[in-house]
């Protein structure tokens, strides 16, 4: 008699995972491509892994998965403070960047079709907006119940 099954399932793998992931980048180990970016003229370049690009961009798949998968690329018109945050972001699914460069971070996104990053930029920038909203709506409202 056969027993049923049952689920394995990790919790912390997939954020470990990223973690190693991230140290390993960080180390330049087992990387096998290096993104090299350009905005002004200040260049920097960025050793990555294909397969967490690729993973977390439809522009690195597309770039990687063609018939020739270069072992460098490069990115004009993006900065390296926002290349380096992006990195950070796919490999970590997190980032701290100041709020007047969420757009930009915005802009990246979907420049590299990074679709966590514009919907996680997106979802910062609409609760922005609604928290000045907000503010100007208290602004705008009589501050002595006597002025009415």
């Amino acid at each position: 008699m056969e027993s049923p099954a049952v689920l394995l399932e990790s919790k912390s793998s997939p954020l470990n995972l990223l973690n190693e992931m991230q140290q390993l980048r960080l180390l330049g180990h087992l990387c096998d491509v290096t993104v090299s970016v350009e905005y002004q003229g200040v260049r920097a370049e960025f050793p990555a892994h294909k397969a967490v690009l690729a993973a977390t961009s439809k522009f690195f798949k597309e770039v990687f998965l063609g018939e020739k998968s270069p072992s460098s690329v490069f990115l004009g018109e993006v900065q390296a403070a926002d290349f380096a945050s992006f990195l950070e972001f796919v490999y970590t699914a997190r980032v701290e960047v100041e709020e007047d460069r969420v757009q930009r971070m915005l802009e990246v996104a979907e420049k590299l079709k990074c679709l966590d990053l514009s919907e996680t930029c997106f979802q910062l920038k609409k609760q922005m907006l609604e928290s000045v909203l907000l503010e100007l709506q208290s602004f705008s409202e009589p501050q002595n119940p006597e002025e009415e």
